[in-house]
């Protein structure tokens, strides 16, 4: 049943036609009604199921990496502190978004007030962007430690890691900031129905009945940043590094020093190929269903905050080891 087309202004519900001449002094929407996963909605409850399931490890697996790192001297290095800000990352992002989608499944609770839906895009989008920049950082720290090991502890000091994470946090921050602001500055007259679970740049300013060109600009601007130049940057390390690798003398050592980088290229992977394959399907699916888009948007931010802790704990000895420990201690 389609919803008839309604003008947004704050505590007013009118009617288009009322407000197109006189659009000057629009403030903004009051609320916006967050759809879920749009034709799926009788399924909502059974979804929450493996939502809430990967929550509940990403909190876990997060929470456990920042605890073992925090309680093992051993693991107090710039690989192990980047880790713990990836960490960090993964929960603000996961406990940004579901939370409130868990609210849509189980409670039918769909209305986001207009300044909380611009909150949650802002930490969205800008802890997303430090997570891309705190791989470019542990891509930069397995370069050093493979191809230059001897300077390692010399390059990557405590104070040049904080510098790093300083870095990466001000870039995610000034990268978000203009989203918030670009959407509130549009004037909303068509409908507050956002078809997705979250407010999502895009999605949110879609609803505009303006130009909204610099907006979708920005957003490519930003998608540049992050998969051009931080991929790239990543591409470029890890060049470096297989070449490094390839001219050890046996093949223990190059097993032995690949190992080493095994788990930073999963998460990688975990990371980027979810939001390619979300990228590629909205620009050459035009025939898949919009719940197949929303359901790729969603996997994209919460597979990783749920994998990385699973991935660092499996190939990680140290990681591993401390769990074990931590194990054998409380059996006993």
């Amino acid at each position: 049943m389609q919803e008839t087309p309604f003008c947004l202004r704050v505590g007013h519900d009118l009617p288009c036609s009322m407000s197109d001449s006189n659009t000057t002094d629009f403030t903004s929407p009051s609320t916006f009604i967050l759809l879920g996963i749009p034709g799926l909605e009788t399924a909502h409850f059974w979804i929450s199921i493996p939502f809430c399931a990967i929550y509940a490890i990403a909190i876990l697996g997060n929470f456990t990496i920042l605890f073992i790192v925090k309680r093992e001297p051993r693991l107090h290095g710039p690989m192990y502190y980047f880790l713990c800000m990836l960490a960090v990352s993964d929960l603000v992002v996961s406990t940004s978004i579901l939370p409130k989608m868990l609210a849509i499944f189980w409670f039918n609770s769909r209305e986001i007030n207009f300044s909380a839906c611009l909150t949650q895009m802002y930490f969205i989008h800008c802890f997303s962007a430090m997570e891309s920049g705190i791989f470019v950082a542990m891509a930069l720290d397995r370069y050093v430690a493979i191809c230059n090991p001897l300077r390692h502890s010399t390059i990557l000091t405590n104070p040049m890691v904080v510098k790093i994470g300083l870095v990466v946090l001000l870039r995610g921050g000034m990268l978000a900031l203009p989203y918030p602001f670009l959407a509130r500055r549009w004037p909303y007259c068509t409908t507050n129905f956002i078809p997705q679970s979250y407010c999502e740049h895009i999605a949110v300013v879609k609803l505009a009945c303006a130009d909204i060109r610099i907006s979708i600009y920005y957003g490519l601007f930003v998608a540049f940043c992050l998969i051009g130049l931080d991929v790239s940057f990543i591409a470029m390390s890890y060049t470096q590094i297989l070449r490094a690798i390839f001219s050890l003398p046996t093949k223990e050592a190059r097993l032995k020093t690949f190992e080493t980088c095994s788990s930073h290229l999963c998460v990688i992977l975990a990371f980027y190929l979810p939001g390619l394959f979300s990228v590629l399907t909205h620009r050459f699916g035009h025939n898949v269903p919009l719940h197949f888009h929303v359901l790729m948007a969603n996997m994209y931010l919460l597979l990783p905050p749920m994998l990385n802790p699973i991935i660092y704990g499996v190939r990680t000895k140290e990681i591993q080891g401390r769990l074990l420990q931590l194990f054998i201690h409380k059996g006993t």
